[in-house]
């Protein structure tokens, strides 16, 4: 699949899918605040991951905000209302999707580790899956999430990422960054680590929140998810050109959680009592 992809298997063209050449274009960066512990209910009711969970809250994002884009462009045809499905079928879009391949060191001091053994090598190790996304109207919001826990198990049980990892290595060292560099094909890039369990200062100043993000990705919209203390942060970097409203998409974000967490408590998957 990798290698088709490389050679000709392309997302479908959204509104959400840039150019080739999205990798040097100016880009705006905004990011959105949620909740943590509304992240766990959702994780603790399902049986999922906090990684499941924001996977599924992103579909349901994404969903919401390319059926208002299809609604407006139909809407222009004589056609289209924003209430209604509006989703072309079938809609192909995949996510470059990070993997860390270091084993997560929670709650180790890593010098103290370092000491210990001479194994640990300090740096990035990391690969990435090729990760579809469902694009679809779900009538129980829960459906983007257990969509979402499925195809990551799917995704853990092969050994792509550790694929990916050696070959844009390999042609990082033999051809240069060029031909080792990320797929075009796909239409976002989507990172979700863990940040600080605790708040942290810097220089005596408290850090108020954690927003990391990149540059140069030939892609026209990444996603990246960081927790800090209490707070998941979800940032976004995206070409203008293609995405102008970024900040309706965190609007879809922060009420896409919210639609699966009022599904969880509904459907009593949770103790409202002790929520």
């Amino acid at each position: 699949m990798f290698l088709i992809t490389i050679l000709f298997l392309d997302d479908t063209k959204t509104p959400l899918k840039g150019p080739s050449g999205a990798g040097s274009t100016p880009r705006r960066i905004v990011h959105r605040i949620v909740s943590l512990d509304d992240v766990k209910l959702v994780k603790n009711a399902m049986n999922a991951t906090i990684n499941d969970v924001m996977v599924g809250v992103t579909q349901a994002a994404l969903s919401r905000y390319l059926n208002r884009k299809y609604a407006a462009k139909n809407k222009k045809g004589g056609g289209g209302a924003a209430g209604n499905n509006n989703l072309p079928k079938n809609i192909r879009l995949r996510a470059t999707s990070f993997v860390n391949l270091r084993p997560y060191l929670e709650n180790e001091d890593i010098s103290e580790t370092m000491k210990s053994s001479s194994d640990v090598k300090l740096g990035n190790l990391i690969g990435y899956v090729l990760f579809p996304f469902t694009i679809a109207l779900r009538e129980d919001a829960l459906e983007y999430v257990r969509s979402a826990k499925a195809t990551r198990k799917r995704k853990k049980a092969t050994l792509e990422a550790v694929y990916t990892y050696f070959m844009a290595k390999t042609f990082n060292k033999f051809f240069g960054t060029k031909w080792g560099s990320f797929p075009t094909q796909t239409t976002l890039w989507f990172s979700n680590v863990p940040g600080p369990q605790e708040e942290i200062t810097c220089f005596g100043h408290q850090v108020a929140y954690v927003a990391p993000t990149c540059y140069g990705q030939p892609n026209a919209l990444m996603i990246h998810v960081v927790s800090y203390a209490n707070k998941i942060n979800i940032i976004l970097s995206v070409d203008e050109e293609i995405v102008p409203d970024p900040h309706q998409l965190c609007d879809d974000l922060e009420e896409s959680l919210k639609l699966i967490k009022d599904a969880v408590i509904y459907k009593g998957l949770v103790d409202c009592n002790v929520y």
